[in-house]
């Protein structure tokens, strides 16, 4: 019997990812790459997810996350 890999393939900011580790949310991809949670917008799959979500969701093969930072002016 074949094992399933656990290597998936995501799409971050444009860039493709492939993983080999454990599960991982969309907050700790966040904390990875150390955005400041308070000035941002994350889309995952075409769907704007709120911050109270974004531990909550695990990232799988094939996602596509981007996020947005908001940016002040006047």
């Amino acid at each position: 019997m074949k094992r399933m890999s656990k290597i998936k393939t995501f799409w971050f900011n444009g860039e493709k990812y492939v993983s080999s580790g454990s599960k991982f949310t969309i907050l700790d991809l966040i904390n990875y790459f150390n955005y400041n949670p308070n000035i941002l917008v994350v889309e995952y799959n075409k769907l704007i997810v709120i911050k109270k979500n974004w531990e909550k969701i695990i990232i799988s093969n094939n996602d596509k996350i981007e996020i947005l930072t908001i940016v002040g002016g006047g």
